[in-house]
């Protein structure tokens, strides 16, 4: 079958397009036919090997998936040929990615596709919306009423983060770019602060009022000092971007006020916890709640490209989808 995979470790040159064997799925397992595979950051740290996870060469690149059943193991239940499906967690953790023709996703890793989801849009919010649920209510422990601050708003995580949070009944203060201000405020935003701003820090203070209750960086600064100053007491900061950084931890305001500071990443989601993830963003993605800022749909054939693109910080407000059935491309 047609896949995009590598080799060998290394940069997006490494990444090559052509057949490989098709998958052979196990007892519990679900052949798909996949239609889309949306291109993550993460793919970049697996395919480059700045986040190490068992890989088997030749390694099929890719994460999320969206596409059609082939068949279904006999210990995958509630599988039938031609189901609408997605995942959200291939291509890493021993299992092979999505960028391919076919997939064999565990029972327990695929989920149907709700009606009305449109199949790009489904991709294209897999990873962005699901990080952004567990960072607000797994790892967050967001309750309605709190005051939530998102570092990073304007992107696909931080405008995840905004739309889920306002829906959820929380303040959002979002704090952007300054030409982002109206698309947050769209999204629920209470207020915007353009992180720019001179006095950005006294602009966010103010408008969190009493203090926050939760902090979440999506732009990977992790600006530790910031964050203590701007929580209520007992308030959380969650972050989940922004590998390379080395933030100074202010101990005395974290322990003084009850405050705390939790890392996560996706990856390390168990299965319980990405299957709410898919409930809750295929729900609003199908009611038409949550959409993706802008999406370009590309050939597989695209696959190293966009990976280079990704890496060279392109991707801030959009989402690079792969239409692995086919070499039609559109934008929207």
């Amino acid at each position: 079958m047609r896949a995009a995979f590598i080799e060998e470790l290394g940069p997006p040159g490494a990444i090559r397009v052509g057949e490989v064997p098709d998958p052979v799925p196990g007892p519990g397992d679900v052949l798909v036919d996949v239609e889309y595979s949306a291109a993550n950051h993460v793919d970049t740290f697996v395919r480059s090997g700045a986040w190490r996870t068992p890989v088997e060469f030749p390694f099929v690149i890719g994460r999320d998936l969206v596409g059609t059943v082939v068949s279904a193991g006999p210990s995958a239940p509630g599988f039938s040929p031609g189901d609408r499906v997605w995942s959200l967690s291939m291509g890493y953790g021993g299992r092979q990615g999505a960028c391919a023709r076919r997939a064999a996703v565990p029972a327990d890793r695929l989920y149907h596709l709700p009606r009305g989801a449109a199949p790009e849009d489904a991709a294209a919010l897999a990873h962005p919306a699901a990080t952004a649920h567990l960072a607000l209510f797994v790892h967050g422990r967001m309750r309605p009423g709190e005051t939530v601050v998102v570092v990073g708003a304007g992107g696909n995580v931080g405008g995840a983060l905004v739309s889920l949070a306002a829906g959820a009944g929380a303040r959002v203060v979002a704090v952007a770019s300054a030409r982002d201000a109206d698309h947050v405020r769209a999204l629920g935003a209470a207020a915007a602060v353009d992180y720019r701003a001179p006095d950005a820090a006294e602009r966010t203070a103010r408008a969190c009022g009493g203090g926050a209750d939760l902090y979440i960086d999506a732009a990977g600064r992790n600006d530790l000092e910031r964050a203590m100053a701007l929580l209520a007491r007992r308030g959380r900061a969650v972050l989940l971007a922004g590998m390379a950084t080395r933030p100074v931890l202010p101990a005395g305001p974290l322990y003084l006020m009850d405050r705390t500071v939790t890392g996560f990443a996706i990856s390390q989601a168990t299965v319980p916890e990405l299957a709410e993830a898919a409930r809750h963003v295929g729900g609003l993605a199908a009611d038409g709640r949550l959409r993706p800022r802008r999406r370009e749909v590309l050939p597989l054939a695209e696959a190293a490209e966009v990976h280079r693109r990704l890496e060279a910080g392109e991707g801030a407000g959009v989402r690079f989808v792969l239409r692995t059935d086919g070499d039609a491309g559109r934008a929207r």
